[in-house]
């Protein structure tokens, strides 16, 4: 697909003033106080009228509250109950509280014994399903379908409204180029075109068309802006972008989310370029509100704002709460900071009034926009109806035969015949039923094993299962930690071997061993950045010892990010990347495996041979020598330097050739589209799925370019023997770009290639010119 548009649109008039604003408070407040942001906030009258209604009854007190949100258990000075803190109209949101009877008490506490009866907003991580677990969204970006994307969402938001949650704390957009860092596994991957469109996608699934559409709930954007640039892929660890890759790569997801409509973005823990994002007056206000034109309200992530303290922008608390304010980071989440410190610092006159009026107003557009006021409640009495509809669950099965990737598949080793009589299942993944979900199932019951998957696929055979051994995490999470637990225990080395040799034993006596290896749902994602992507435990070893049988292999990955399987990659026939699937997981391996459904996903993310290779993507630009240089075949001295798998890889049961290229002119002038034609067609013997994609590269310009970048996809399913034509279309949007040179959006007089084909490899070949 081809997104309208990834660069920012013509300036709003409020947007140039905020783009020639000082960094300086002073200026702001000017700005703020000469056009209230409720102007800029909501179109609607009516709703802005009903802002201001509210805000002039409120006292400092109350419009703190606004800007507060509390955990379950929150540490107020006073020492007072959640119940309390609510009825005295000192909070506006509760996180992390999924229990319908207590989220409709706090709620009823809320609207009907507070002064003013505002209503809360109930934040939790619906980030892959809720009560149904989706792929994680890694995966689902690996299906290149959007529309799928969208119906996966809208589903989870529905079971999350109707259990009293209104807000999610998702999409996270953050691009990712370095499969080390732990929350790869939570975004779409290393390319902002991409992303951009996983970004759309999800929040019109979790929102709808309009902010309060019915069964819906408020999307939040995350993390703004640069956290998955993270040093060395060290989740929280600090990023430093240039102007441009924070521009064209970093930034188009959010743009694309703000142009759906998103209602809230989440600011980033880490500092940018040496300032912290929660802090970062350019970042959330120049930027964010300036020129990406976003009109809702800014939520810090959680204990941000009392960070900036520890990271020592902020002098104290105190000073915390200033900056956060003058940021334009509209509420606090969890630290409690705004609500001990917001007061002394207007009446002491460090923070104006119109600073903290402006913040409230955003919170109360979004509230009074999504529909709390009219409909402040979930619906307890339908959640087991709703969240327990069969189509819940077969739309999570239909999404992750969609996003499983085939890596491998040597002399049509799969699919599997269902003539089988013995199958061993190997791994300490292969009968999980929790790790297959992913992080942040966290309500979602068991789901469905490979094990269990395979057993229903074969029913008259003998479908066994060995262990092979264990990996853990070597440190507990944070959070974990703070609670005095510690990491889990794994098996000693006596217990691995023997579960090793049981494994090996049962492959021996097998057909064909279909073996589970990755990582544990909680190696992967927050808090969870690996220093090595070598499979862990003693999984190297049960997979040589399993190939060393002779027997035929399988492996099924579970994880969520790539891993080191370089060795596998040359010794393995069959390699599926099944990333955590879900809840339907298991039955939608055995889908694939066995042929019933035809793998057509494709990777998101370039798939490094080795730890070493990270960061690795493939739209950097050219160096020193260019890739295809016959005496510089490596920037290694050691190892190629090229991926084992490249970006947009992804194996068919089926084959497809590209032909006939087309281009309706070779020159076009600012103003005009091209468009690019392609011919597609199925020439295997089974119907199937293909991802055609569109590269380009400008040759020359007032920067180095990207050796290619995608500007254009679409998934067909065609039947065999059937072709057809694509059609993309390049304009304005698909050919500038930020340049590091001029410091501004160019669209320049230059050459480009363009390639279409299924991966970032594709070799038909055009070539086109922007004349003035």
């Amino acid at each position: 697909m081809l997104l309208p548009r990834l660069a920012p649109p013509a300036p709003h008039p409020l947007r140039r003033r905020f783009q020639f604003a000082a960094l300086a408070f002073a200026v702001w407040s000017a700005c703020a106080a000469a056009a209230p942001l409720q102007s800029a906030l909501v179109a609607d009258a009516e709703v802005d009228r009903r802002v201001e209604t509210l805000l002039a009854q409120m006292t400092l007190a109350e419009k703190i509250g606004q800007l507060t949100q509390i955990g379950p258990n929150p540490v107020a000075p006073e020492n007072l109950a959640p119940e309390d803190l609510i009825r005295n109209g000192q909070v506006g949101s509760v996180l992390w509280t999924v229990d319908v009877a207590v989220i409709k008490r706090l709620q009823q506490i809320a609207v009907k014994e507070s002064r003013l009866r505002i209503p809360l907003l109930f934040g939790f991580d619906v980030i892959h399903g809720y009560a149904n677990t989706f792929p994680v969204p890694l995966a689902m970006a690996s299906s290149w379908d959007p529309a799928m994307v969208e119906r996966a969402q809208a589903i989870a938001a529905k079971e999350a409204s109707v259990s009293g949650i209104n807000w999610t704390f998702g999409p996270m957009v953050d691009i990712a180029r370095d499969a080390r860092w732990g929350r790869i596994v939570e975004g779409a991957g290393e390319d902002p075109f991409l992303g951009a469109a996983m970004a759309r996608a999800q929040v019109l699934g979790f929102q709808g068309p309009k902010l309060g559409t019915p069964g819906r709930i408020v999307g939040s954007v995350k993390h703004f802006a640069g956290y998955g640039a993270a040093e060395g892929g060290r989740d929280y660890d600090s990023c430093y972008l240039s102007d441009g890759t924070f521009r064209n790569v970093c930034l188009p997801p959010f743009q694309a989310a703000i142009d759906a409509g998103v209602g809230t973005v989440m600011s980033a823990y880490m500092c940018l370029n040496d300032v912290p994002a929660s802090g970062n007056v350019w970042l959330m206000r120049d930027i964010l509100r300036g020129e990406l034109g976003f009109r809702g309200f800014v939520i810090s992530d959680a204990w941000a704002v009392h960070a900036l303290a520890v990271h020592g922008l902020a002098r104290d608390q105190e000073d915390a709460a200033r900056r956060g304010l003058l940021a334009g980071v509209s509420m606090d989440m969890g630290s409690m900071t705004y609500h001990k410190h917001a007061e002394k610092l207007v009446t002491n006159g460090k923070i104006p009034l119109t600073v903290v009026d402006a913040l409230v107003r955003e919170i109360l557009s979004v509230k009074i926009r999504l529909g709390l006021f009219e409909s402040p409640y979930g619906d307890p009495d339908k959640k087991a109806a709703v969240c327990g509809a069969p189509a819940h669950r077969a739309a999570t099965r239909e999404a992750a035969q969609r996003s499983m990737v085939l890596l491998r598949n040597e002399a049509g080793a799969l699919p599997l015949a269902k003539t089988l009589r013995s199958v061993a299942v190997l791994g300490p993944l292969g009968a999980s039923v929790d790790d297959i979900k992913g992080s942040w199932a966290v309500e979602g019951g068991p789901a469905v094993s490979v094990l269990e998957g395979i057993r229903a696929k074969l029913p008259g055979a003998s479908v066994e299962f060995a262990r092979g051994g264990d990996m853990q995490r070597a440190y507990p999470m944070p959070w974990e930690a703070r609670e005095g637990k510690k990491a889990p225990a794994g098996l000693s080395a006596g217990e691995m071997q023997q579960e090793l040799e049981r494994a090996v034993a049962l492959a021996r006596r097998s057909e064909l061993v279909v073996l589970v290896l990755g990582e544990r749902a909680n190696m992967s994602g927050e808090a969870a950045s690996a220093s090595t992507l070598a499979l862990q435990g003693n999984q190297q070893l049960l997979l040589e010892a399993v190939v060393a049988t002779g027997k035929p292999v399988v492996l099924v990955l579970l994880s969520g990010r790539p891993l080191d399987i370089t060795w596998a990659a040359a010794r393995v026939p069959a390699i599926l990347q099944a990333w955590f699937p879900g809840t339907e997981g298991g039955n939608a391996v055995a889908d694939l495996l066995f042929g019933d459904v035809n793998p057509g996903a494709k990777l998101p993310v370039t798939w490094p041979r080795s730890t070493g290779h990270c960061p690795q993507y493939y739209n950097h630009p050219a160096t020193h020598s260019r890739e295809d240089d016959e005496f510089f075949t490596s920037r290694f001295a050691d190892t190629t330097s090229a991926p084992l798998y490249p970006f947009g890889y992804g194996l068919s049961y089926t084959t497809f050739a590209y032909s006939d290229l087309a281009l309706d002119k070779t020159t076009l002038k600012d103003g005009q589209s091209l468009q690019v034609a392609v011919a597609v067609q199925n020439t295997g013997k089974v119907a199937g799925d293909e991802v055609v994609q569109l590269y380009l590269h400008q040759k020359a310009g007032s920067t180095a370019r990207p050796v290619r970048e995608l500007k254009g996809f679409e998934r067909l399913h065609l039947a065999p023997g059937e072709k057809r034509t694509v059609t993309f279309t390049l304009s304005r949007a698909e050919l500038q770009y930020w340049s590091q040179a001029t410091r501004s959006w160019v669209l320049e007089s230059e050459s480009f290639d363009v390639w279409v084909g299924g991966d970032s490899r594709a070799t038909l070949q055009g070539s086109f010119t922007i004349v003035e």
